[in-house]
C-alpha cells in the first residue's frame, strides 16, 4: 500500500510540469501554430523562477516570473512565424537553442560565473498541501479552465477556427493573426509555468540539464491526447508515471536494474508514443500553415 502511495504521488509531481507545458502546446497548435519551442519556454521560465524565488524570497513571485519568461521567448515565436511568416518548426527549434542558451547566460551574470543557482531555502519553495505542491493543484485546475476555454467560450472558438480554417475565419472578419499570436503566447506563458514548477518546487534550483527533453515529452503528450485538454493531461500523467516507475525502481535493493537503463525509460515510452499513435491522430486542418 505504501509503494502504491508513493507511486501515485510522484507520478502527480512529475507530471505537473508536463501537464503545463502539454496544455500549452495544445492551445498553440489549436490555434495552428506548431510550437517545437515548448522545450527552450520551460528552461527560460525555470531560470527566471529560480532567480526570482531566490532575490525575493516569494515563491509565487518566482512562479508569475517564469510565465513571464516563458512568455517573452513566445514573443519571438510569434512574431517569426505569424508576423514574418518563417518556418514553425524552424523557428520553434532556434527557441530551444536561444532558450537554453540565455538561461545560463543570465545564470552566470547573476550568480557569480556558475551554470547553476544556489538551493532554494525551503520556505522560498512553492508550498505543499496536503502531500502535493500547490502546482499539482493548479495544473489540474489550468486543465479544466482551458478545457471550458476551448468547448464553452467564443474566445476558444475563434481559436480553434483560426487553426482549421484560417481562410473562412478570414473571411468572417476575424483577425487570424491575432487569434493565432494569443495561442503562442498563452503557450509561452504555460511552457514557463511548468519549467517553474520544476525549479522552485520539485528540484529546488536551476541547472542546465534540469529540462533534459521535456518539453519534447510534452509535445508528445499533445499528440497522444489528440489536442485536447483533459486527454492530454492524462497522457501527461501517464509519462509522470514513468518517472516514477524509475524513481520507485532505483530506489529498490531488491530490484538489480541498471540505473542508466532506467534513465532512458521515459523517452523510450515517448518514442513508442509517437510511432504508434502518430498516422491514428489528426492535427488541426491548418496546422503549421
Amino acid at each position: 500500500m505504501r509503494d502504491l502511495f508513493f507511486l501515485f504521488s510522484t507520478t502527480l509531481m512529475y507530471s505537473t510540469p508536463l501537464i503545463f507545458t502539454a496544455l500549452g502546446g495544445v492551445i498553440s497548435e489549436k490555434s495552428g501554430v506548431i510550437n517545437i519551442g515548448l522545450e527552450g519556454m520551460m528552461t527560460m521560465g525555470a531560470f527566471s523562477a529560480s532567480l526570482v524565488a531566490i532575490k525575493t524570497g516569494n515563491p509565487w513571485l518566482g512562479l508569475m516570473a517564469g510565465g513571464l519568461g516563458g512568455l517573452a521567448l513566445a514573443i519571438f515565436h510569434a512574431i517569426a512565424s505569424i508576423k514574418y511568416k518563417g518556418n514553425q518548426v524552424v523557428s520553434g527549434m532556434a527557441i530551444n537553442f536561444l532558450g537554453s542558451g540565455i538561461a545560463i547566460f543570465l545564470c552566470r551574470l547573476f550568480f557569480d560565473g556558475t551554470s547553476m543557482t544556489p538551493p532554494l531555502d525551503l520556505e522560498k519553495k512553492i508550498p505543499s498541501f496536503f502531500g502535493q505542491y500547490a502546482t499539482v493543484y493548479l495544473a489540474l485546475l489550468a486543465t479544466l479552465f482551458i478545457w471550458i476555454i476551448l468547448n464553452k467560450t467564443v474566445l476558444g472558438l475563434r481559436l480553434i477556427s483560426v487553426g482549421e480554417h484560417p481562410k473562412s475565419a478570414d473571411a468572417a472578419g476575424l483577425n487570424v493573426s491575432l487569434y493565432k499570436t494569443i495561442g503562442v503566447l498563452s503557450s509561452g506563458f504555460l511552457a514557463g509555468i511548468g519549467g517553474a514548477s520544476l525549479s522552485i518546487a520539485i528540484v529546488s534550483n536551476f541547472r542546465p540539464t534540469l529540462i533534459s527533453g521535456q518539453g519534447f515529452i510534452a509535445i508528445a503528450a499533445l499528440i497522444f491526447g489528440k489536442w485536447r485538454p483533459v486527454q492530454t493531461s492524462i497522457a501527461c500523467l501517464f509519462f509522470g508515471l514513468s518517472q516514477a516507475l524509475v524513481i520507485f525502481l532505483g530506489g529498490r535493493e531488491d530490484i538489480h536494474i541498471s540505473s542508466q537503463l532506467l534513465s532512458i525509460l521515459p523517452y523510450v515510452l515517448t518514442l513508442l508514443i509517437l510511432v504508434g499513435f502518430m498516422g491514428k491522430t489528426t492535427s488541426p486542418s491548418a496546422l503549421g500553415e
